[in-house]
């Protein structure tokens, strides 16, 4: 069986969620990695030292700088009668290039996987994570997503598979990168910290996320928050945790006015410790925390803050 992986990347780096899907992808068969991206040389050799990876596919072109997904499925589609799998993390970036790659081919994706049973048998969350579904897939070639935060991460070192370059497609012409604004922050990418605060709407507003934000410092954690906060104009989309947000299972969790919403526990409940400091004792968040603080957060939060400068 062959496994060709899309790697996930900004043309200089190569995202940390592959090294969980090469775990997954290599239990399959044999791992061949896709770089699509432009002036990208850099991001195939990491990718050529990943342990289990036995060869890299370059694409270097200026159409797939951007990762447009109506670019980027057809090059995966042409690629695809060379391999049994089709696989991609469950991310941002996952979601939107892989169903259209399995439209593309006419067949199911298999979304989400959080384990392998066989060749054909995966393991996958349902109803936001209270139900799990195991179904089994017939169709020829399986397109699939996989939860990074369900697999360890490879080691970025051990191999030294060869590297292939090949010709790209031509633009479909359907969309067009405009511009991005991004984020920037001296603080751990949300999906990799090995610890996590989050806010929700008890955090009342934007102007007190600061406060999670010095804790974030001083603990080298990044910063989440739920749907709530998100939506009530707290914080950037991108610091969404939950089912319609990011899914992380950092070693520790710190969820700070946070009810507990069960599209929120989809996006954390994996987490090795959850912390929960909210006002609520019947808040659905502390069933599921390992440690509980019933109290006001605008008390909490700033006591917690002194003790870790001590």
């Amino acid at each position: 069986m062959s496994v060709l992986l899309f790697a996930e990347h900004d043309n200089t780096e190569l995202k940390s969620a592959t090294l969980n899907v090469v775990t997954a992808a290599a239990t399959l068969g044999e791992v061949t990695i896709l770089v699509a991206g432009s002036g990208c040389s850099a991001v195939a050799e990491a990718a050529s030292k990943i342990t289990s990876v036995t060869k890299v596919l370059l694409a270097d072109a200026e159409i797939y700088a951007h990762g447009l997904a109506e670019n980027v499925a057809p090059l995966l589609v042409g690629l695809s009668k060379d391999f049994d799998y089709l696989v991609a993390p469950a991310s941002t970036t996952g979601k939107n290039l892989m169903p259209r790659v399995a439209a593309l081919l006419d067949v199911a994706q298999i979304s989400d996987i959080t384990a392998i049973e066989s060749g054909d048998t995966f393991v996958r969350p349902i109803y936001a994570g209270n139900a799990m579904a195991t179904v089994q897939s017939s169709d020829p070639i399986k397109v699939i997503t996989v939860r990074t935060t369900a697999f360890e991460a490879v080691a970025p070192e051990g191999a030294s598979a060869v590297i292939e370059e090949i010709s790209g497609t031509a633009d479909a012409g359907k969309s067009s990168f405009l511009g991005e604004d991004l984020t920037v922050s001296e603080r751990p990418e949300l999906t990799s910290a090995k610890i996590v605060i989050s806010g929700g709407r008890g955090m009342q507003s934007g102007e007190n996320f600061p406060m999670l934000e010095q804790i974030a410092e001083k603990l080298g954690a990044a910063v989440g928050a739920s749907r709530a906060a998100v939506d009530a104009g707290f914080v950037p989309n991108d610091y969404q945790v939950g089912q319609t947000g990011k899914v992380v299972a950092p070693e520790l969790y710190i969820a700070v006015g946070i009810s507990g919403a069960i599209q929120h526990l989809a996006g954390m409940k994996d987490s090795k410790v959850i912390v929960a400091i909210n006002k609520d004792e019947e808040a659905p968040i502390f069933q599921i925390a390992d440690y509980g603080l019933c109290m006001d957060l605008f008390d909490a939060v700033p006591q917690l803050s002194a003790e870790l400068d001590k």
